[in-house]
């Protein structure tokens, strides 16, 4: 079992930036990716960023320009930086994982959801 634990968030005037974090804890051998995934009231769950063990990233086009994810493997850990926020970045966000556990087999886990409003 993987357990993943967000911090960060909150209301955050427009123009400002956020960060948040998030930890992973339990039983795995491995990650394979780290990710963040956002959803606003009435929308799909959509892609933020995400990046892999070996360092790429992948932000999604609403974000992108504006936003850093960030890895550290020996923590566990993994970041997001938001920049020149917008109203329409308000959403709840997601932590996501991909972890490789017993017998090899991959499974994806979500923290706990954090709310991210954006004021104008």
């Amino acid at each position: 079992q993987v357990q993943l634990v967000q911090s960060g968030g909150g209301l955050v005037q427009a123009g400002g930036s956020l960060r948040l974090s998030c930890v992973a804890s339990g039983s795995f051998s491995s990650i394979k990716v780290l990710g963040w995934y956002r959803q606003a009231p009435g929308k799909q769950r959509e892609l933020v960023a995400s990046t892999v063990s070996g360092g790429a990233t992948n932000y999604g086009d609403a974000v992108k320009g504006r936003s850093t994810i960030s890895r550290d493997n020996a923590k566990n850990s993994v970041y997001l930086q938001i920049d020149s926020l917008k109203p329409e970045d308000t959403a709840v966000y997601y932590c996501n994982g991909d972890f490789v556990g017993v017998g090899g087999f991959t499974y994806r886990y979500w923290g706990q959801g954090t709310q991210v409003t954006v004021s104008s």
